[in-house]
């Protein structure tokens, strides 16, 4: 039993990091081969692809899909960084923590797709301005060249890149400036895909691996720990942590690519002023376009308050939540996925444009709008439409999880992970806290070769079989894993943020790799402190508690 199943599970670790046939399809083979090899029957395989978690995660990326489909998150990030400014270093303070905080709610994709462009367009329009100024100071005579060319490097930013390089022999200081500007392009893309990464870490749904803790420390295996982990205390003790890692990687990628020299990275001198002010008109500018806040926009904004207020409020731990006080046992039967659903259900069929009881003015509203709406006196398009959610939704990552699953359950069912925690027994010789970070460290590089969710989908059963024979708190092992196996920071193909980012062509692998190993190191380190620290007294780490003794006699 053991070894057949362990047969599967190598088979699709292989295809997983190769990638011979899609993620997705891989995740099916469970179905098939489960059953032939008589490790489980085809129904209890089947029930595992779309359980409660994965609920949660269609809810999540439902609100999402909605978010994206209104510019919501455009919005966001424009308005964060105009506050913040437009010092390099600074700018990249702003950019890692706008798509830190987006990434927490929406996937890590999704934001960093977003991102990128976003610091293209701020990057691409510094570059030209700062060329501009150099051309005034070499002519002040021909003024009317440079309006000309800043003209032009408004409408069509490349235009100016040719002209740009080439001139570039005219200018003395150019070849030692170009460095430095490549070197800060680098940076600044780089910090866009770490920074989703992290943090994604913050938050329950924020990414697989802690859905993945969630349904198999859960569901599968201790049944009965009273909701320890739920969105509340997930996001107390990784948010800290999310902070932590978010200023040690700034600092970590100024040192790297822009150099701590702070004089220049803080802004002094007039070239500078010129490239700020640049920036920042490229910001206002796009913030222009956007408008006004619209109607459907205000209520998508709405509806993602809520959920999130949904999702803290359910079981807080500190205080009763809503699902104890409204519903009779609702601990029991409410989990994350409920209001995640009903917000879902909610975005289609809240109208996207006001309710016209009045003659509303119709050049008011969306250009979303069509005209057949415009007939309709009082019925709206809803903020979302299926088909835009068939055509965006990542239903691959549905399935990868699902896969997931189905492998956990079934390792725990036909004893391959209480064999393999048996094998890990002389680990028990070593103290807790070493366990956890060899174990961290482990999960780290491993996850540089396959996806997220796979990785810890292997890896946490295992610990927790692991840990019930070394009498250490599950959690203890379990939670340093999930989070390193988000940290997924150096390969392009280590986890999709990354290949977005590698895909603009600003960045060698080798650099990705040169950086990606002192941030895995930097996340491991983060974890260890975290775990040691304010996370005992938060789950209670330093007693083995009695449901995960329960399970292991079963």
């Amino acid at each position: 039993q053991e070894a057949k199943c362990a047969y599967i599970i190598i088979i699709m670790a292989v295809y997983w990091c190769t990638e011979v046939i899609p993620l997705a399809v891989t995740s099916l083979m469970p179905v098939v081969f489960f059953p032939l090899l008589g490790v489980q029957s085809s129904k209890s395989v089947c029930l595992q692809y779309l359980n409660d978690t994965n609920m949660l995660f269609v809810g999540g990326l439902i609100v999402a899909i909605s978010v994206e489909q209104w510019n919501l998150h455009k919005r966001i990030a424009l308005r964060v960084l105009l506050i913040l400014g437009v010092k390099p270093a600074l700018l990249m303070l702003g950019f890692m923590i706008v798509t830190a905080f987006l990434s927490m709610w929406i996937s890590n994709t999704a934001t960093t797709a977003m991102m990128v462009p976003i610091v293209q367009a701020v990057l691409d329009q510094m570059d030209n301005t700062e060329y501009d100024v150099t051309m005034m100071e070499q002519a002040t005579g021909q003024t009317n060249t440079v309006i000309e060319l800043e003209e032009k490097g408004t409408s069509d930013p490349t235009a100016v890149h040719v002209t740009s390089n080439g001139q570039v022999p005219d200018d003395p200081r150019s070849s030692e400036e170009n460095k430095m500007k490549k070197r800060i392009c680098k940076g600044m893309t780089l910090c866009v895909c770490y920074a989703a990464s992290i943090g994604g870490t913050a938050t329950l749904t924020g990414t697989g691996p802690n859905m993945v803790l969630k349904s198999t420390f859960l569901f599968r295996l201790y049944p009965n720990n009273n909701d320890v982990v739920n969105f509340a205390s997930w996001f107390g003790f990784a948010f800290p942590n999310m902070i932590l890692m978010l200023v040690l990687a700034w600092l970590w990628l100024q040192c790297s690519f822009m150099g701590l020299n702070f004089k220049k990275s803080w802004g002094c001198g007039t070239e500078r002023t010129a490239k700020e002010k640049a920036a920042y008109n490229v910001l206002k500018a796009e913030m222009k376009k956007l408008g006004p806040i619209s109607y459907a926009e205000f209520n998508v904004l709405l509806m993602f308050v809520l959920l999130v207020l949904l999702w803290f409020s359910r079981h807080p731990g500190f205080v009763k939540g809503w699902a104890t006080r409204l519903f009779p046992e609702g601990e029991k039967y409410i989990t994350d996925s409920a209001p995640a659903v009903f917000i879902a259900l909610l975005l289609f069929i809240l109208p996207a444009h006001k309710p016209k009881f009045i003659a509303w003015n119709s050049s008011m509203s969306d250009p979303e709008q069509t005209e057949e709406d415009i007939k309709k006196p009082f019925l709206s398009a809803p903020l979302l439409d299926w088909n835009v959610v068939q055509r965006k939704m990542p239903w691959s990552i549905v399935l990868l999880l699902g896969g997931g699953f189905a492998l956990a359950d079934a390792s725990a069912n036909s004893g391959l992970s209480a064999w393999l925690g048996h094998q890990m027994t002389p680990l028990g010789s070593i103290p807790p806290w070493a366990i956890a970070t060899v174990l961290s460290l482990i999960i780290a590089v491993f996850t540089e070769c396959t996806s997220n969710v796979a990785t810890a989908t292997l890896f946490l059963p295992v610990f927790s079989s692991m840990a019930a024979s070394v009498k250490i708190h599950p959690l203890y092992v379990m939670l340093p894993g999930t989070l390193s196996a988000s940290f997924a920071f150096m390969l392009p193909v280590a986890t999709p943020p990354n290949a977005i980012v590698f895909s603009y062509g600003h960045i060698r692998v080798l650099d990705m790799v040169r950086s990606g190993i002192v941030m895995n190191i930097i996340g491991v380190l983060c974890v260890t402190l975290a775990i040691n620290t304010w996370g005992r007294p938060m789950f209670d780490l330093d007693t083995f508690p009695t449901w995960a003794n329960s399970t292991t006699h079963q």
